[in-house]
């Protein structure tokens, strides 16, 4: 009897190991979600051809469609595209005729040490760069270099902020501000937002 007790458990044993290497390998093999999008894209159309929990709009939430579940956003405009790591917090904002004209976005699944902040905000505008965005009113908000003095504005929750344009078609603001709780105030932590819409603002001829 005791052997059969034995027998039993190695089995449940094996079958339960089973199961977690083959969950183990789904979650490994998994398709990452994905928005994929270009402004003035028809909203419904965004949410199925993308991988991603976007919600169905309706008249109460156009304005804030955001997604459930940590999705990599790739802006696929043929000339000025780029893609973002992973993002927690992903809101679309579709107009009255239910076109995209706005996104906002943390381009990260928690808030992070600074050296990893930095490593995606210089992965962000490098790929800006490539692509032939530039930056614009340059003298108050200039590209957010990774040096010291950069490092030590961050460190004092100045919000560092950059904003880049796609000749007169699009524009991004891009910042990094400090997150801190009370029970946790010497954990240095830190949370970006890129904002991606139409041309709003005019660069000034002194920038």
């Amino acid at each position: 009897m005791l052997r059969g007790k034995i027998r039993r458990f190695g089995y449940t044993a094996c079958t339960l190991f089973g199961c977690a290497v083959v969950w183990g390998i789904y979650a490994m093999t998994k398709p990452v979600d994905e928005v994929v999008l270009t402004l003035g894209e028809p909203y419904e159309q965004v949410r199925q051809h993308s991988r991603s929990t976007l919600p169905v709009a309706t008249e109460d939430n156009s304005i804030n469609l955001y997604v459930r579940r940590p999705a990599v956003f790739r802006f696929r405009d043929p000339q000025f595209g780029f893609v973002t790591p992973p993002a927690r917090f992903l809101s679309l904002y579709a107009d009255q005729l239910g076109n995209v004209s706005l996104v906002t976005l943390s381009p990260q699944v928690e808030t992070l040490p600074l050296d990893e902040s930095m490593d995606i905000l210089t992965d962000l505008q490098n790929q800006f760069r490539r692509k032939g965005w530039k930056p614009f009113h340059s003298r108050d908000t200039p590209p957010i270099e990774d040096t010291q003095a950069t490092r030590n504005a961050i460190r004092t929750c100045t919000a560092p902020t950059t904003r880049w344009h796609a000749d007169d078609k699009y524009q991004v603001s891009l910042n990094i501000r400090c997150f801190r709780t009370d029970d946790r105030a010497n954990d240095e932590r830190y949370l970006i937002t890129l904002d991606l819409s139409f041309s709003v603002f005019e660069n000034r001829p002194d920038d």
